[in-house]
């Protein structure tokens, strides 16, 4: 079966971690790997293909370089030119599938969950396999141990009592609920936490479409045909994509199809939705207390604390029920019962105009990535982490020249007609117009401290001449 890789989202309840331009799927929440990484992962084996990734054109690179950092090959990446919800883009998957087997199974997950029995997931899949093989939209649902309020919820038939991996009728879909109803929920034992985890052939999901959703398949379809390759991504088509409504495929398809089933999932499972479930998923000692990186708690109670800077110690003393996340850029202080409300600040961060409610500290580009480590009127320090192999744009700029100091590896920088390779100690002066590059041609990473100086220090201030990576 081909996993369906969802990769998209932002995950503003995880601020400041996560952010618009890099959001907690490639965090490593949990591990060394992120947990697009991990789901790559789980969704990997003898029982299934390569994987289908949809995504953005500002992810598009960092899905590539972490697929390749454990060694997975994509069968294809799909670029959603705007967020149109998971409705439109589980639809272009299939579309894309049909167009080599329509038959094919898809197993369609989000890429920021955590499912750390990977063995038993798997086993739950293919329990559900011959319902997806006889036409059937096979979802699966988690057996709840306490009543959540922050997920959807499955209702079933019947009271599955041993909740083993099987194919079970499902009766409806049900909203989150108030705290009150999801007590009777757990309760009554006949329901599901909704995983939003799907499994079907692209043949049967298309057809629910057509029946359920039909004003969603002439701008998908369209999408999907005038799509354009663009170095190994497929760039659906924006114009056509834009006339897509924006829309789940819970509420598009799958409640009102008819020919659902579920599978019952009974290991652990966490959507990740919140710092608290990050609590939970860390592993808290017998004070509750869980801790990351840089983090130290004395006398504390039921509170995270994570520091995501090595060089920025946390302390908590004497706290109670805390949550505390300390960035280079940002820190968060909250309540665990408000941690469903982080998203709050970054509304409050944008309202101000705060550049941390959506940028994160490391830009990450095709090449590598960057980061500020000084502003000031006239002048910025960064440092800048360049892959082996990778180089930056033949470019100039207008407003700014730049002093660039290699401190580990060798660059080979083009200034204007002069190339010459400059090693760790050494630097290089780039005048402002002058055109430049810095590639680095060896095997370890290059890094380099670059001091820009002049009136205007935006990264628009860019004429690019030659890129390979193909970016106006």
């Amino acid at each position: 079966m081909t996993p369906v890789l969802l990769s998209g989202g932002s995950g503003t309840r995880l601020w400041p971690l996560s952010r618009k331009s890099y959001p907690k799927q490639f965090s490593q929440l949990l591990g060394e790997n992120s947990l697009f990484q991990r789901s790559a992962g789980r969704l990997s084996g003898v029982d299934f293909g390569a994987p289908m990734v949809l995504t953005n054109s500002d992810f598009r690179f960092i899905v590539t370089e972490q697929l390749a950092a454990v060694g997975i090959d994509p069968s294809a990446i799909l670029i959603e030119p705007a967020g149109r919800n998971t409705a439109p883009a589980v639809l272009a998957a299939a579309l894309w599938q049909a167009k080599t087997d329509a038959d094919a199974l898809m197993l369609v997950a989000p890429s920021d969950h955590e499912i750390p029995d990977a063995a038993a997931f798997r086993a739950a899949v293919a329990a559900g396999v011959p319902a997806a093989f006889e036409g059937r939209l096979v979802t699966f649902g988690i057996k709840p141990n306490r009543a959540e309020t922050g997920y959807g919820y499955l209702e079933l038939a019947e009271n599955p009592t041993d909740f083993e991996a099987r194919p079970l009728a499902l009766t409806r879909f049900v909203e989150k609920p108030d705290s009150v109803r999801a007590e009777e929920m757990l309760a009554a034992g006949n329901y599901l936490w909704n995983a939003g985890i799907f499994l079907f052939t692209a043949k049967a999901i298309i057809a629910a479409f057509e029946s359920h959703a039909p004003d969603l398949i002439a701008p998908v379809t369209a999408a999907v045909d005038k799509g354009k390759p663009d170095l190994g991504f497929l760039r659906l088509d924006p114009d056509a994509w834009n006339g897509a409504e924006d829309v789940s495929i819970d509420y598009a398809v799958m409640e009102r199809a008819e020919n659902l089933s579920v599978v019952p999932f009974s290991a652990e499972w966490s959507d990740l939705g919140g710092w608290d479930a990050v609590w939970r998923e860390s592993g808290p000692d017998a004070n509750g207390v869980a801790t990351h990186g840089a983090a130290t708690a004395i006398e504390c109670e039921n509170s995270l604390l994570r520091s995501e800077d090595e060089g920025l110690e946390i302390v908590g003393l004497g706290v109670q029920n805390l949550i505390a996340i300390a960035m280079p850029d940002a820190v968060l202080v909250a309540d665990v019962s408000r941690a469903q409300d982080v998203k709050q600040a970054v509304t409050a961060l944008k309202s101000k105009g705060a550049r941390q409610a959506t940028a994160f500290p490391k830009d990450h580009r095709p090449w590598g990535w960057f980061e500020s480590l000084v502003i000031g009127d006239r002048f910025q320090v960064k440092r800048i982490h360049v892959h082996p192999g990778a180089a930056l744009s033949l470019q100039s700029h207008h407003h700014r020249s730049e002093h660039w100091i290699v401190v580990e590896g060798t660059a080979k920088v083009t200034v204007d007609d002069d190339v010459k390779l400059v090693s760790e100690n050494e630097s290089v002066y780039i005048p402002l117009g002058a055109k430049h590059r810095m590639e680095n041609p060896g095997k370890v990473p290059m890094v380099l401290i670059e001091v820009q100086t002049g009136s205007y220090l935006g990264e628009d201030d860019i004429i690019r001449f030659e890129d390979v990576y193909a970016r106006q």
